[in-house]
């Protein structure tokens, strides 16, 4: 039987890339990977050993003790994410997490540790796996890449409905600092930028609905079967 496909989904805080990638598992099958979860969890566990986030070799050394797994909730449809035993799935989406999860993603080693951790889950086949850098270094050989973009005002409302719908209240203008603030850090950090793959497709998301948006990506992974293409 042929391998299945894995499936890349890159691009900006808000451009809706991590409820478009979990409905394309879902519609496939698939496992649905947040990398940028993976992130967060390691600046939370960070933060909760009151680690000096400026001293990078020991943000590396802790993240090379880290141990992730993630649980699919049928009933809700829900992927939380462990760590170490943990379900960080909760604390991940703080003030205090969105705040500096940026510099801890931009520390070389921790990305060198988490990236080949990304490579072990997805070395099956069968992944819809979204972040920032998943098509140009997690996955650069994914059978389907795709790089979604937004207004930045369209992106800067997404995110603030998504976060309220958590549960988790948001002051506006912070949220529109933190984004600008984290749209620089990806694209100017030194290790795995931010950047569209020469390979992917390009999906401008500003006036298209997230049903629109996974159908074209439906169309173009020919249901997710091998050599669909």
């Amino acid at each position: 039987m042929s391998r299945l496909p894995n499936i890349a989904i890159d691009g900006p805080a808000g451009s809706g890339k991590s409820t478009v990638a979990r409905i394309v598992a879902r519609k496939l099958s698939f496992f649905y990977i947040d990398t940028g979860a993976m992130y967060r969890a390691v600046t939370y566990m960070a933060l909760k050993s009151s680690l000096d986030l400026d001293d990078r070799e020991a943000l590396a050394v802790m993240a090379g003790k880290l141990k992730f797994s993630y649980v699919y909730y049928s009933k809700t449809g829900e992927v939380n994410i462990w760590c170490n035993g943990e379900d960080v799935t909760p604390h991940i989406r703080t003030k205090e997490v969105s705040q500096v999860v940026a510099k801890v993603a931009a520390v070389p080693q921790v990305r060198e540790h988490l990236v080949n951790y990304q490579r072990l889950l997805a070395r099956g086949g069968g992944v819809v796996m979204e972040g920032r850098d998943i098509g140009t270094v997690v996955l650069p050989d994914a059978e389907y890449k795709f790089f979604l973009t937004a207004d930045p005002e369209v992106r800067l409302e997404r995110r603030e409905r998504e976060l309220r719908e958590k549960g988790i209240q948001v002051n506006r203008e912070e949220l529109r600092r933190e984004i600008i603030f984290r749209d620089q850090m990806d694209l100017q950090r030194e290790t795995s930028p931010l950047k569209v793959a020469s390979d992917a497709v390009v999906i401008d998301c500003t006036s298209l609905s997230v049903d629109q948006v996974v159908a074209k990506i439906m169309a173009i992974c020919g249901g997710g079967r091998p050599g669909a293409l």
